[in-house]
């Protein structure tokens, strides 16, 4: 059990911090569209990496440091874009949240930025793949370990999706989009000037 906590509180740790894909999972719970699927989606990348983690992927991602570099660069690109996307739509306003918010994305392209959000993010792989690799090493049992930090990822994103539905009433007002585009366009560009950065 021990194992497990500690799974599970080092990947909370980990996760709570306010990333690109946590506005994405907290904007699409905003709009109610797919937010199972992108829950599980997220949840299933982070149980994958997690696991490779733990059997000790990470010391051949620490082997090829252009790994890094590619995701790095790849990642700062598309949240460069997703972050001006989001900087248009604080402009141009006009969303507002009711039972049926807004046009309907297709799941492909909402699993989609999901992907790029997640995969395209060399944090996650040193996350996971390194620092949760390496820690497990030490706990008791590194595979109830892994099982603690894969239920903390799964409980996060579907509490994190879900539960944005309780700030519907706030999301009624358009311009409360209008605030809530404009700072994830800034917490995207931020993230990508600190991967340009290093």
């Amino acid at each position: 059990m021990q194992s497990y906590l500690a799974g599970l509180g080092m990947l909370l740790s980990l996760i709570v911090a306010i990333g690109a894909q946590n506005a994405f999972v907290l904007k699409q719970g905003l709009l109610r569209q797919h937010v199972l699927a992108v829950a599980l989606f997220c949840a299933l990348s982070d149980a994958l990496l997690i696991v490779a983690g733990v059997a000790g992927a990470g010391v051949i991602v620490s082997a090829h440091p252009g790994f890094l570099t590619a995701t790095k660069w790849g990642g700062a690109l598309f949240l460069f874009w997703y972050g001006l996307r989001s900087f248009r739509a604080a402009w141009v306003g006009g969303q507002e949240l009711h039972a049926t918010a807004g046009t309907a994305v297709q799941l492909g392209a909402v699993l989609s930025t999901a992907a790029a959000l997640t995969w395209l993010n060399p944090h996650v792989y040193l996350d996971t793949l390194i620092l949760l690799g390496a820690v497990s090493a030490q706990a008791e049992s590194r595979w109830l370990f892994a099982l603690g930090a894969v239920s903390g990822s799964l409980g996060f994103f579907l509490l994190l999706g879900f539960g944005a539905r309780l700030l519907a009433p706030v999301f009624a007002r358009p311009i409360a989009w209008r605030v809530l585009d404009a700072l994830v366009g800034a917490m995207m560009w931020l993230i990508a000037w600190g991967l340009v950065r290093g």
